[in-house]
């Protein structure tokens, strides 16, 4: 029998910074999901990684007296070790700078410039250096890239080899717009892309004659890919050169911040048609998180990097919340204060002190496991549309809270052991916990396997609390 196969992807993170909780964001989220569907018993590949080319990584090898590699081979480890303190499941993690990439790369964009579509021109206009890409009029505000400094909004001239883009919009269009192939999610981000390409899309650069940093174009050494088009590849490159990997193509599910919806959306696309390439069955594109209401900002130092979660909220509360602030829809605003308030609620108080207050009333009973859990429709359907929040609010609703509630009402502790109306009262609160932590445990599996363990069999008192509550 064929094992269904779900392929996930999460951007490959730039490395001219280290991590923050705004790549951890969609690390998490893709986590949460990768983890999801082994539940499920699908053949899961769960791609996370680095992007290590491009003019920025040279200039802040430069300022450190390091060789850009030399720089690369410093922070790529940092992005490894923040996933590793968040029981990230990544399958691979891919570096730009891995020969074997490198060599997908080369052959092909060769493919697509032997069928045609890769032709030489000079480009001339509006460049941004922080996104290291080609701004046109409508994306600048009062002239400059609205998520950079003015000072990075550059004139560029330059011979440069050059994509038919434009020629792949129709097919693009009929694609997003047809339901039973559209890529793009949510519903809004979909309308935006579709106006977009229809406003009309200019041919686009694939290589720069002035960066040395990059990986040289294969009919023209003279040349370097440039640092996006290097980029978007890795999701083929690594099923090619990785064993077993080659039948997850096409990816099942992009996740992708905003700001690089045109890239993945558009782009990718197209480079993927032009190869003759299956496109990706779906992109979902969240959006940011700001800090108390401010913008995440390196300048205003406001940036929460994973260790400091981890330090404060364990790795389980960390991911859970992270995940019940993704910002599925719009903008969502986070700060520490607010992670510990709703930390003590959720989990401490919560769930946590709800299966501590079990395991010792119930210790020694004799429950039955639930192996033969099936998945919720409702909680699939929200999990699908990364509406995190809203299956674990789900999970509350149906298990937690009428856990509590019953304990409450019944008092069991008021009764004997051998009482058989505090047994049963016991008994179903064990169920409805167990089921709760069986759906929990993408979010928190550490927690759910010591759930697991403690109602397993016979009860087991726990020896600490799940979730201590922070001050």
């Amino acid at each position: 029998m064929n094992t269904k196969k779900f392929f996930i992807t999460t951007p490959i993170y730039y490395i001219n910074a280290e991590p923050s909780i705004g790549s951890a964001c969609t690390t998490v989220a893709a986590d949460v999901l990768a983890r999801f569907h082994r539940l499920k018993g699908e053949a899961v590949f769960f791609l996370t990684g680095t992007d290590e080319h491009g003019e920025k990584v040279a200039e802040v090898a430069e300022k450190k007296g390091l060789s850009p590699q030399e720089y690369c081979n410093q922070i790529a480890p940092k992005f490894e070790a923040a996933w590793k303190l968040l029981d990230i499941s990544n399958d691979f993690f891919i570096r730009t700078t891995d020969p074997r990439h490198e060599k997908v790369v080369s052959e092909f964009l060769q493919k697509i410039y032997d069928s045609g579509d890769i032709y030489k021109g000079k480009y001339e206009g509006w460049y941004c250096v922080g996104c290291e890409s080609f701004k046109t009029e409508t994306e600048l505000e009062d002239g400059h890239c609205p998520l950079h400094p003015p000072e990075k909004t550059v004139w560029k001239s330059e011979d440069n080899w050059f994509f038919k883009l434009s020629s792949y919009v129709p097919e693009i269009i009929k694609l997003i717009e047809e339901p039973s192939t559209n890529y793009v999610f949510p519903e809004g981000k979909k309308s935006e892309i579709i106006a977009k390409l229809k406003a009309g899309v200019r041919d686009i650069s694939v290589s720069r004659e002035s960066v040395s940093w990059g990986i040289p174009a294969p009919w023209d050494k003279s040349q370097t890919i440039y640092v996006w088009i290097d980029a978007l590849i890795n999701y083929y490159s690594a099923t090619q050169f990785l064993e077993g990997k080659a039948d997850f193509w096409p990816a099942s599910l992009h996740l992708l911040g905003k700001e690089i919806l045109w890239f993945h959306t558009v782009i990718w696309q197209a480079m993927l048609l032009s190869a003759k390439l299956p496109v990706p069955l779906k992109t979902f594109t969240h959006s940011f998180y700001t800090i108390d209401g401010q913008k995440m900002s390196k300048s205003l130092n406001n940036t929460i990097p994973p260790q400091e979660m981890v330090d404060t909220f364990g790795s389980d509360g960390s991911r859970y919340l992270i995940a019940t602030s993704f910002p599925a829809g719009d903008d969502a605003d986070i700060g520490m204060a607010r992670f510990k308030e709703k930390y003590n609620a959720d989990l401490a108080n919560n769930f946590g002190n709800l299966v501590s207050r079990v395991s010792k009333l119930a210790q020694g009973l004799e429950v039955k496991s639930n192996k033969d859990l099936g998945i919720d429709k409702e909680f699939e359907q929200l999990l699908a549309i990364c509406r995190f929040d809203e299956a674990v609010k789900w999970i509350f609703d149906t298990y937690i809270n009428p856990a509590n509630l019953l304990l409450n009402q019944k008092t069991p502790w008021t009764k004997p052991p051998e009482d058989i109306e505090r047994q049963e009262v016991l008994r179903s609160c064990i169920e409805k916990i167990t089921i709760a932590s069986f759906y929990l445990s993408p979010f928190i599996p550490n927690v759910a396997d010591k759930v697991k363990y403690t109602f397993e069999g016979q009860v087991k008192p726990l020896e600490e609390g799940l979730f201590p509550r922070i001050k």
